[in-house]
């Protein structure tokens, strides 16, 4: 045994042999990688019926929209369309993952993670990535959607690439929080449906026909800026200054709503409530 396995070995009782030290506790990114794979696999049972319920909904909401937002490139029509697309993550992120937390408490399930050497930011990352990797497919489809319909520009439906992953992991921390820390499974549901209508009704319908205090709610709403980056892109001459700006919100708010949801899982795995 080397100088280090004795220093870590705890001490031998007299007559029985000294046990053997613990194995290293796994790296972030293979820990993360592996967590992904499988939380991956699980989710892809689920994948069409997922896709199909998210960007039917949004698709839904693009034609009933069509009927009273003109097209023509004004800014109703691409917060309809931005704000939509947007919906596809949101459901996904702060609905179905709010759920899988919520329900992996109630059942127990934290306790299987918990005995595993992996750390617990592999653990959160890799469930909201796994459920995040299924809304780019839907998101394209509906951007296009709503581009036809309103009479948009295709060109730089491309953004989306950065859209998602950055608006998704700042909703997914969020959706993430909500299942740890509710109480009851239900309550997880509740909170996790409560988020995505707030995504639907503050991101969708254009800013400027709400009143100022629904615009600060509407500020507060990490989705908001994914949305107000994505409409930008349907200018003549897009301000890429101010869509960057929009994207690094959206990647700040991420980093803290995951820094957050991975202290609620700590917190709940140690408690065991």
């Amino acid at each position: 045994m080397t100088a280090s396995a004795e220093a870590t070995a705890p001490a031998a009782t007299p007559g029985r042999p000294a046990p053997a030290p613990l194995a290293p506790a796994a790296r972030l990114l293979p820990a993360l990688a592996a967590v992904y794979r499988a939380q991956l696999s699980r989710a892809r049972v689920a994948r069409m019926p997922l896709l199909f319920v998210a960007t039917f909904q949004s698709l839904g909401i693009l034609v009933m929209m069509r009927g009273v937002v003109d097209s023509g490139g004004n800014d109703s029509a691409r917060a309809v369309v931005a704000g939509s697309s947007v919906l596809v993550v949101a459901f996904v992120a702060l609905n179905l993952l709010a759920q899988y937390f919520g329900r992996l408490r109630a059942t127990g399930g934290l306790d299987h993670y918990a005995t595993l050497p992996v750390p617990p930011a592999a653990v959160v990352l890799g469930a909201a990535g796994a459920y995040a990797s299924f809304t780019l497919p839907g998101t394209l489809v509906t951007a296009a959607v709503g581009a036809g319909l309103f009479g948009l520009p295709w060109a730089h439906l491309w953004i989306l690439l950065a859209v998602v992953p950055l608006a998704g992991a700042a909703l997914s921390g969020l959706g993430a929080v909500c299942g740890l820390l509710a109480p009851r499974q239900e309550i997880a549901t509740l909170l996790g449906q409560l988020g995505m209508s707030a995504a639907l009704l503050l991101g969708v319908l254009p800013a400027s026909r709400m009143p100022e205090a629904v615009r600060l709610l509407r500020d507060l709403l990490p989705s908001t800026y994914g949305v107000e980056a994505f409409a930008r892109t349907f200018d003549a001459a897009p301000d890429w200054a101010a869509v960057g700006a929009d994207l690094a919100v959206c990647a700040a708010v991420g980093l803290l709503s995951l820094t957050a949801a991975t202290r609620a899982y700590r917190r709940a795995a140690v408690s065991g409530r």
